[in-house]
C-alpha cells in the first residue's frame, strides 16, 4: 500500500493524521472503486468557500458579479492544475494502467481533480480552519497579484492589448502535441511573439485552455515589474 508522502505533505505545509485520507485524494478512479471523486466534491465547495470569502474582504469596493469572475479564476481548471504541478502531485497519483500509459499523471483535469480532493481530505482529517490554511499556503502568491481592472479578461486579450499599445505584432500560437485518450487529452501550445524574441509553452485539457496558459506565461514574463 502506497504511504501518504511526506515530500507533499511538507509542500503543502499539513501533516495528516490520518494519511489514510490523502492516499485516497490521490487515488483516481481508474485505480480503485474507492477513489477520490466524492472527496473532489468536498474539496469544491472548500475552495470556492475560502477563496470567496478571501475576495469578500479584500476587496469590499467590488459587487457580487466581480467578485464572482475574480473568483471563478483562481478556482478553475488551469491554476489548480499549475498549483498541483508546482507541488509535484502526478509523482504520487495512483492510476489505473491504462492512465499511467496514456500520461494522466499530467493530465490537467486529472491533477486539478487531485487538488481538490485533498483540500476536501485536510477537511475531514483537521477541520475547516486547517483547509483554509492550505489554500491561503497555496493561493498566497495569486491572491496578492490580482488587480480587479485586468482580473477579469482572459490571458490572450491581455497579452494582446499588451502588445498593440507598444505597436507589436500579435503572438502566434502553434500546437505542440498532444498526449492521453480521445476523451481524456492534453495539449501543449506554444505562444511566439517574434518581434520580442519570446516564446512560452502552457498544457491544458484543451487547444483552447492550453494557448490560455501559453498566453498567461508570455504575459507574466512581459508585464512584470
Amino acid at each position: 500500500m502506497v504511504h501518504a508522502p511526506d515530500a507533499l505533505q511538507a509542500r503543502l505545509g499539513f501533516a495528516f493524521t490520518r494519511p489514510e485520507l490523502l492516499e485516497q485524494a490521490l487515488t483516481h478512479r481508474s485505480y480503485s472503486v474507492a477513489n477520490n471523486e466524492r472527496l473532489e466534491f468536498l474539496g469544491d465547495g472548500v475552495l470556492n468557500c475560502v477563496v470567496g470569502a478571501l475576495l469578500y474582504e479584500r476587496f469590499p469596493e467590488l459587487r457580487e458579479g466581480q467578485l464572482s469572475r475574480l473568483r471563478a479564476n483562481l478556482v478553475n481548471q488551469q491554476p489548480l492544475y499549475e498549483i498541483a504541478t508546482e507541488l509535484d502531485v502526478g509523482r504520487h497519483l495512483r492510476l489505473g494502467e491504462g492512465e499511467l500509459k496514456s500520461g494522466g499523471a499530467g493530465r490537467p483535469s486529472i491533477l486539478a481533480d487531485a487538488m481538490e480532493s485533498i483540500l476536501g481530505a485536510a477537511f475531514l482529517d483537521a477541520g475547516f480552519d486547517a483547509a483554509r490554511a492550505i489554500v491561503l499556503h497555496l493561493f498566497a502568491s495569486r491572491l496578492a497579484e490580482i488587480d480587479p481592472a485586468t482580473h477579469g479578461k482572459d490571458a490572450k486579450t491581455l497579452l494582446q492589448e499588451w502588445l498593440q499599445s507598444r505597436k507589436h505584432g500579435l503572438p502566434q500560437y502553434e500546437l505542440l502535441g498532444t498526449s492521453g485518450q480521445a476523451h481524456a487529452q492534453t495539449f501543449r501550445v506554444a505562444c511566439r511573439i517574434g518581434a520580442l524574441g519570446l516564446a512560452t509553452e502552457g498544457a491544458g485539457a484543451s487547444r483552447k485552455a492550453a494557448e490560455q496558459a501559453a498566453a498567461q506565461a508570455a504575459y507574466q514574463r512581459l508585464a512584470r515589474p
